[in-house]
């Protein structure tokens, strides 16, 4: 418990200490946020052009601080190479979010990487991940949420499906990252759910005793417990900074590497159908985004292009876009999807006794 909060507490001050020093910086070499000008001019995000951006440099360093500083002098917790696989991942995506923002405020647009520059960025590293989890860490290659539901996907499966996920949860946290605090926030209230998940599957490796595969993998949670909890510390210290209103942006520095650490940790942890409810949030954004594409491009086919466009299902894509449009104040917004991200991480720890 003690290394929990020394991650926790490590990660915080950090990034409350370093992102004023991040912001100054940013701000001496012109770093501001980009805005796409195919978006409405009247939208709020229109007056956010200019905040310093590529705050998940702050995010990524304090994370690894705190998950070092967890293990300074503590002979009884050991690194593992699970936690060391995660750590990776999470620079990693940090690294290939840094090269979009970089290039979106050097061209002065919010374009960034072309999308299968990203895609095969956020894909390069998801691999190397899973390949260090499965050969290395020895991750297990069992889908389960409870004991009599699990299925072996294999190596390959698991190498693969690996893959897909991390790349789901990355978008799903960036998609997310359009108002004030809300994917900072949303985020801390994940990790601090995965953390004691991870936590409670050390403390309790009876859980998994029909499963000898799933049972093997509860001696590196508790290394998967501090990383979540300095990604909590780290999002935790970062929504200081980032609340309504926001004095800097994550970028995709930021959004990437979160995302992935949410998709690796429930791998890691075996909770990857459990990440649905976790990060109700995230799931809810990018369903928003992908009913609202499906259903336009299907009624532009089948009507043309002016029907489509009046009758799309949200007033805008992500969700929290469609409720600032109706009226609702960002931070009415931000505030009750956090009241849903409260939820669903308790409905989600709820579920161990199940599980």
């Amino acid at each position: 418990m003690n290394a929990l909060l020394m991650a926790a507490a490590g990660a915080f001050v950090v990034t409350m200490g370093f992102t004023p020093l991040l912001m100054r910086w940013l701000r001496a070499h012109g770093i501001g946020q980009q805005i796409r000008d195919d978006g409405p001019i009247e939208h709020p995000h229109v007056a956010k052009a200019g905040t310093p951006t590529m705050g998940g440099i702050a995010i990524v360093t304090a994370t690894v601080f705190g998950y070092l500083f967890a293990h300074v002098r503590r002979e009884s917790i050991r690194f593992s190479t699970s936690g060391w696989a995660l750590i990776a991942l999470i620079f990693g995506l940090g690294v290939v979010g840094w090269i979009d923002d970089y290039l979106g405020v050097r061209a002065h647009r919010n374009l960034g990487l072309r999308k299968r520059g990203k895609t095969l960025g956020i894909v390069a590293v998801a691999g190397l991940f899973a390949w260090l989890a499965i050969d290395f860490a020895h991750t297990s290659t069992h889908l389960s949420f409870t004991r009599p539901l699990s299925t072996n996907l294999g190596s390959v499966g698991m190498f693969l499906f690996a893959i897909v996920l991390v790349y789901a949860t990355a978008n799903a946290v960036n998609l997310t990252d359009g108002a004030d605090g809300l994917a900072t926030g949303s985020s801390a209230l994940t990790f601090a759910a995965f953390m004691i998940i991870a936590f409670t599957e050390f403390r309790h490796p009876a859980l998994y005793y029909q499963l000898p595969a799933l049972r093997a993998q509860t001696a590196q949670a508790l290394d998967q417990a501090i990383v979540a909890a300095a990604m909590f510390g780290s999002c935790a210290g970062f929504l200081w900074w980032n609340g309504a209103p926001a004095q800097i942006i994550m970028g995709d520095t930021g959004s990437l590497a979160i995302g992935g650490a949410l998709g690796t940790t429930a791998i890691l942890l075996k909770s990857e159908f459990l990440l649905l409810l976790v990060g109700g949030v995230f799931v809810a954004e990018t369903t928003s985004v992908v009913l609202q594409t499906g259903i336009f491009k299907w009624r532009m086919r089948r009507h043309g292009r002016p029907y489509a466009e009046q009758h799309r299902l949200f007033r805008m894509a992500p969700l929290h876009h469609h409720f600032e449009q109706m009226g609702w104040h960002e931070s009415t917004v931000v505030t009750r999807f956090y009241i849903l991200g409260i939820i669903c991480a308790l409905v989600a720890l709820a579920t161990l006794k199940i599980r």
